[in-house]
């Protein structure tokens, strides 16, 4: 009975993804048929043809890479620092300013998507890549997963660094760093899909489409009169792959670092 049950949530759970990419191989006429086709068509050169007609695929899935990219190096950077100060270093108001960041996880973006929009208009940074890529660089979670982790690292091997003669950022990038790989996995993978999968900020932001990202370009593929379904799967499939290739190198390291946020302190 238990086998069967997990048999059966397996097969729930990755029918959506088969029917994705059998809906990108069918015309769009034959995806809403009944009794529904299950088996791959013959449709997937001419689907692709005409998505890149519709979206410069090339030059959408470059500025998703690139925005995604640079956001995750940078964002997992500060938060790391971020975290690495909040774990290891003790100022004055460092719990209160811990518990506001924490507090903000609670604010939901649309109440602060206006003052941001209008940040950007001030800075005239509409339709650009840094209107994209600084406002998330200050991940509460990642620094709160960061900071987790890092109450694990033994004050001792910090103060043995320091008295050889270490500054704090070599102590930071050559010992903290190198320890902290599964939780530098975790939140990249967090920081990634979140840039990669968002949709309101950029389509607030972006109003040409040379600078679309892959979720706006086929958000612009939903018509009022007609729907290409065939386009749409094959560029919903494009949109998995990224994430779906990061996940399978990195999970191991990402299970063992949301694990290691349970620490206590």
């Amino acid at each position: 009975m238990i086998y069967t049950l997990l048999t059966l949530g397996v097969v729930i759970s990755i029918f959506p993804f088969y029917w994705m990419l059998v809906g990108s191989t069918l015309p769009s006429g034959k995806l809403l048929s009944v009794p529904p086709n299950l088996l791959p068509g013959k449709h997937l050169v001419e689907n692709a043809k005409t998505l890149n007609e519709s979206l410069n695929l090339a030059k959408v899935m470059w500025n998703s890479l690139f925005i995604a990219i640079v956001s995750t190096i940078l964002s997992v950077l500060f938060c790391t620092m971020a975290g690495y100060a909040f774990a290891k270093f003790k100022f004055k108001g460092s719990k209160p300013l811990f518990f506001v960041i924490l507090c903000t996880l609670m604010i939901p973006f649309q109440v602060t998507l206006i003052p941001l929009f209008e940040i950007m208009v001030w800075l005239d940074w509409l339709n650009t890549y840094q209107a994209i890529i600084l406002p998330s660089l200050a991940s509460p979670f990642a620094i709160f997963l960061m900071r987790q982790n890092m109450i694990s690292i033994p004050d001792s091997i910090l103060e043995a660094a320091r008295i050889d003669g270490a500054g704090e950022f070599k102590i930071f990038f050559k010992i903290v760093m190198p320890t902290m790989k599964p939780a530098l996995a975790a939140v990249s993978i967090f920081i990634f899909m979140s840039q990669w999968n968002s949709l309101l900020w950029p389509l607030i932001t972006l109003n040409s489409k040379e600078m679309f990202t892959l979720p706006v370009a086929l958000s612009s593929l939903i018509g009022l009169a007609r729907i290409d379904y065939g386009q749409l799967m094959l560029g919903t499939t494009l949109s998995v792959i990224p994430i779906l290739i990061l996940f399978l190198i990195f999970q191991r390291n990402f299970i063992a670092g949301i694990l290691g946020g349970s620490v206590k302190e």
